[in-house]
């Protein structure tokens, strides 16, 4: 979206606004129902709980159906608890069975068992049967709705039978080839149906089948869809029968998702899951106040460490004016370190088994950065001060600065040997720690070489 359009959202947005707090129903209702969805969704992100509702119920059933779909699950559910069940109902049933599972994850128990229970037998149970997987798993995000065609098959049958399924099935770029077992044997796409001879059988044509198991990880699978470019994967169970596909938009959807979360938490902040504008203010403070104590906690070693040196501090004054120096630089190497390498884990470029490659590399990068940078500090704090000082400082960023690396690039990969997200192991949390063994390694250079 450009600049222009933006501040044309903006504008109309304000114009919403006003219109509400003046009754003005009728102009609202003009104005938003010539949107198009994406401009329209845009709208809704830009106004709060109760102004969203409003505004949506004054949308054209058409186009409310296309803008419900295309919010982010989380905005879904403030809309289905501020509608009328009979408005829910009918939405919900509008849906796709994956983009359900999606709204369903972000809603209450109970809220969610009577959207089911609206629902007809077989869209129930297609429904059902995603939610049974674990959360996480690509099983849970892989659509039910799909065309299946059988080596055997003309291509008049096959574009006959892809023709009478069109409004159902998620996709009919990506047609699986299967056989009596449901074991998918190939794919083809409908480009290569329409350019072929009526008369050819789909194994003729078919090629290779990207398949993925149905209880991988989805951020696993969604990245290597993603890095592939193909319109989908087939879905298959511990037997390799085929049970859904998985599409590239809905890859790119889990990615959106998995990046905002990393950058988030290795922010020190936990993911909002929805439109700045949109969230509450309540929110805001909650996603923030728990990193804030975790690091307030972790600051207080720090201070314990300085207390710790105090009498050195007295001795040598000038050492406290290079403490904001050393700690930050070996705070902001850290967190280079563990962003490049969380981003290296999340391409599988590396797995938690190049432990060792990645500290030798680490370790070897932070000691040329730290001779980099530790000469430039000698050379400056010894001609502003004395020899000795300019020698502790350049000593110790050389340390601090390797030390760091090390430290940033082992802590995302242990993470991830015990399970637990590398993103959690955030930048904040990395320059507390850095922050505290700086400051050990700086006093203990500074005893040693002036004798203190």
């Amino acid at each position: 979206m450009t600049n222009r359009q933006l501040d044309d959202i903006k504008y109309l947005v304000d114009e919403i606004k006003e219109h509400l707090s003046n009754d003005n129903f009728a102009e609202v209702s003009q104005r938003i129902n010539v949107l198009r969805p994406v401009d329209a969704i845009s709208v809704l992100e830009r106004l709060n709980h109760r102004h969203r509702a409003f505004v949506y119920l004054m949308f054209d059933k058409d186009l409310a159906l296309r803008v419900f779909e295309g919010l982010p699950p989380v905005l879904q559910g403030d809309l289905v608890n501020a509608l009328q069940e009979h408005d829910t109902a009918e939405l919900f049933i509008g849906l796709a069975p994956d983009d359900r599972v999606w709204l369903l994850d972000e809603l209450p128990a109970t809220v969610a068992s009577k959207l089911l229970e609206g629902l007809d037998v077989d869209e129930r149970a297609q429904t059902s049967a995603l939610l049974g997987y674990a959360e996480g798993s690509i099983g849970r995000r892989m659509s039910p709705q799909f065309i299946t065609l059988r080596p055997y098959n003309l291509v008049a049958d096959a574009m006959e039978r892809v023709n009478s399924r069109l409004h159902t099935a998620e996709t009919i770029y990506y047609l699986p080839v299967i056989d009596d077992g449901r074991r998918v044997v190939g794919a083809v796409s409908l480009r290569q149906l329409m350019g072929a001879q009526e008369s050819q059988t789909v194994e003729n044509l078919m090629g290779p089948a990207r398949t993925a198991d149905v209880s991988e990880d989805a951020e696993n699978v969604a990245r290597r869809t993603a890095r592939r470019g193909t319109f989908a994967v087939s879905v298959v169970d511990h037997e390799e029968r085929l049970v859904g596909i998985f599409t590239l938009d809905d890859a790119v959807r889990i990615l959106e998702q998995e990046e905002s979360e990393d950058v988030s938490r290795q922010g020190g902040v936990e993911p909002l899951r929805r439109p700045y504008l949109s969230t509450p203010v309540s929110r805001l403070v909650r996603s923030r106040i728990t990193w804030l104590l975790v690091l307030a906690v972790g600051a207080t070693l720090t201070v314990q460490v300085l207390s710790v040196f105090e009498a050195t501090l007295e001795q040598v004054t000038v050492l406290a004016l290079f403490v904001p120096l050393l700690i930050g630089t070996g705070g902001n190497t850290g967190n280079q370190a563990a962003t490049t390498v969380t981003r290296a884990l999340a391409l599988h470029d590396i797995e938690p088994r190049d432990l060792f490659r990645v500290l030798t590399r680490e370790l070897r990068t932070g000691f040329m950065l730290g001779v980099l940078l530790g000469s430039l500090g000698f050379v400056i704090t010894a001609l502003i001060y004395e020899f000795e000082v300019g020698l502790v400082i350049g000593l110790t960023l050389l340390a601090v600065c390797t030390v760091a690396a090390a430290v940033g690039g082992a802590m995302p990969l242990l993470a991830r040997a015990i399970k637990v997200d590398p993103a959690v192991f955030s930048n904040p949390f990395i320059s507390t720690f850095v922050d505290a063994t700086g400051l050990i390694i700086y006093f203990m250079i500074a005893k040693a070489i002036l004798q203190i």
